[in-house]
C-alpha cells in the first residue's frame, strides 16, 4: 500500500471516482488532490514547510495526471516538475489518465522517460 497519491484533474467527478476507487483498492492510505498543475506544483513546493499547527504535507509516492486542465495544463506540469526546482521528486512516478484522443498526446505519452 502506498502511503500517499497526488490526482491532478480540473474535474470534481474524475476526482470524486478516483478517490473511491483507491479506497476501495486499498491501494493507499491518503489521496491528495490538485484542479491543475499549477496547485500540483504549489503542493510540491509547501512540502518542506511545516503548517502551524505542526501538520506537514506528505511527499506522494505516485501522481495521477490529466492533461487538459485550465490555468496550467499537464504538459506544463510536466515541463516544470522535470526541471532542477523538482529535483528531489524525480523518483515520482506519474501517470497520464486523460480521456485526449489526440495522436500527438499518445506519442508524447510513450515517449517521457521517467
Amino acid at each position: 500500500m502506498l502511503e500517499t497519491i497526488l490526482c491532478v484533474d480540473d474535474d470534481p467527478i474524475t476526482l470524486m471516482l478516483c478517490k473511491m476507487v483507491i479506497k476501495k483498492a486499498s491501494f493507499s492510505n491518503e489521496i491528495a488532490t490538485a484542479k491543475n498543475g499549477e496547485e500540483a506544483l504549489n503542493y510540491f513546493n509547501t512540502l518542506k514547510n511545516t503548517n502551524p499547527n505542526g501538520e506537514q504535507k506528505k511527499q506522494p509516492q505516485l501522481i495521477f495526471l490529466d492533461l487538459n486542465m485550465p490555468i496550467m495544463g499537464g504538459w506544463e506540469f510536466l515541463d516544470s516538475f522535470s526541471t532542477s526546482d523538482y529535483s528531489d521528486y524525480n523518483h515520482i512516478k506519474t501517470i497520464i489518465l486523460s480521456s485526449s484522443i489526440d495522436p500527438e498526446d499518445l506519442q508524447k505519452s510513450k515517449n517521457i522517460l521517467w
